[in-house]
């Protein structure tokens, strides 16, 4: 019987001359020899290491040498503490000359128009199929989805849909009361079961969808992935000034802060909205020209090609 150290350093009895120990063996001294380097890589005193990720130095060394049998709840503060993925550490592949893990490290560090463009070259017909000849229009309430979205579909001829009016029929009630009688979750779940049922039955629409659609993930991958997305954006005073517009005075009533909360939602969900294919600004602009923009844009990208 052989011996190998558990993640205290203490020594533990196993058969070292089967495959499955002689496999583990080799991570052990793989994921050493990776922290080892990734941690001279930074110029990282061992001490430091120890000091950020809160393993101790004796562990650390054990661990550089390939004597210890580390748990996964410390490789992860070791990962952390290094600024790497922990499957950077444990993965078969050499993390610096696999240009799939390399790949995959810039993917991540991208911002979302980039790794759009990389989903787009390396997924084309797919993802053209997945997402038909269906356009879907997001952003908050007052940008003018719902005005844009209708008078496109009456001017291209293709249908145009609310998702919050397929929400109000399959519910049987407004919006306003599924919020009131099943709260943000229910209506969350049934936001997700009339996307999917949109996408069922049409392969050819304009759709305008809530502000709100681009913080659930999942269904927002799901939006994603079956249309072609088009942030119709505007700043945070026009907003303000088309939902008064419609005569809804519940933004600014009895509540002075409003407008700075305003500013602080568009902020925050900024990097959701960039997530779609294309924006159009509608800022400052009358209604005819926005349009003219948006069927433009569509136009141009092939959306409905």
């Amino acid at each position: 019987m052989g011996e190998i150290t558990n993640f205290r350093g203490e020594a533990t009895a196993s058969d070292s001359g089967s495959p499955a120990d002689q496999a583990v063996a080799e991570l052990i001294l793989r994921v050493g020899d990776r922290v080892r380097k990734a941690r001279e890589r930074k110029g990282i005193p061992r001490r430091v290491l120890s000091e950020i990720s809160g393993v101790s130095p004796r562990y650390l060394a054990q661990l550089e040498a390939g004597a210890g049998n580390i748990s996964i709840g410390l490789l992860q503060r070791v990962a952390l503490a290094l600024d790497h993925r922990i499957e950077w550490l444990i993965g078969e592949d050499d993390p610096w000359t696999s240009d799939v893990l390399r790949a995959a490290e810039l993917f991540r560090r991208a911002d979302s128009a980039t790794r759009q463009k990389a989903l787009d070259t390396l997924t084309p017909a797919p993802q053209a199929a997945m997402r038909a000849r269906r356009v879907c229009l997001i952003g908050l309430r007052g940008a003018g989805k719902s005005t844009l979205g209708r008078r496109a579909g009456a001017a291209l001829d293709i249908p145009f849909v609310e998702l919050n009016r397929e929400i109000e029929e399959q519910s049987g009630m407004p919006v306003e009361e599924v919020m009131a009688l099943y709260g943000q979750e229910g209506y969350r779940d049934l936001e997700a079961q009339a996307l999917n049922r949109v996408i069922a039955t049409h392969d050819t629409m304009i759709l305008a969808v809530a502000g709100g659609i681009v913080a659930e993930p999942d269904t927002y991958q799901t939006l994603l992935g079956h249309f072609h997305t088009i942030w119709v954006r505007a700043s945070a005073e026009e907003h303000m000034a088309r939902v008064r517009a419609q005569g809804d005075e519940r933004p600014m009533a009895g509540n002075p802060e409003a407008m700075a909360q305003l500013k602080s939602l568009l902020t925050s969900r900024e990097p959701l909205y960039e997530k779609a294919q294309a924006q159009v600004n509608t800022t400052g602009k009358p209604l005819d020209a926005s349009l003219d923009e948006l069927l433009e844009l569509i136009r141009e990208r092939g959306f409905l090609d």
